[in-house]
């Protein structure tokens, strides 16, 4: 619905709101366009209700992450909606990183880069890449990791459409 209003400038209808929506916690949510990744927004930070925080995410990576244009009406019934709710960061040693399971967030010179936990599973990442890689998202060299970069772990529960377009119909 968040994305559909933000592609086509229609009203948002205000969801109901059980309980666990109320809840204040960080959000990712991504598109994807025939399995290629249309657009990724979140917040690690939990600022407001779950409810809120998922319509923000998605009208915002729908229209406003800067490596996509503006998602068209036109792609709305291609588009899978993935939603990943994150539950609080915690200082994690390299060693403990447990790829499929945790999410990464590296902090190093002034920089930040956060990849969420399926991201190395699907990209067949170990360990070292998946550490790597964060370092990467940061703008930091590869190895920042092994330098004395800041390492922070969250885990995310995932929930996703299993045909294209399924939630943006309404």
């Amino acid at each position: 619905m968040s994305i559909r209003a933000a592609v086509t400038g229609e009203a948002l209808r205000e969801p109901a709101a059980e309980t666990h929506l109320r809840e204040a916690r960080g959000a990712f949510v991504t598109l994807h366009e025939n399995g290629a990744l249309r657009g990724c927004i979140g917040t690690i930070a939990a600022v407001a209700p779950l409810n809120v925080i998922v319509r923000e995410m998605a009208r915002a990576a729908s229209v406003e992450d800067t490596r996509f244009p503006p998602v068209t009406t036109a792609e709305l019934d291609a588009l899978q909606l993935e939603i990943s709710v994150l539950t609080p960061m915690v200082a994690i040693s390299p060693e403990d990183v447990v790829v499929g399971r945790h999410g990464l967030m590296v902090s190093y010179q002034g920089r930040q880069g956060l990849l969420l936990p399926q991201v190395a599973t699907e990209c067949g990442w170990d360990r070292e890449t998946f550490l790597a890689q964060t370092c990467r998202k940061a703008g930091l060299a590869p190895d920042s990791w092994k330098q004395g970069a800041k390492l922070e772990a969250f885990t995310a529960e995932v929930f996703g459409e299993s045909t294209p377009g399924e939630s943006l119909r309404e």
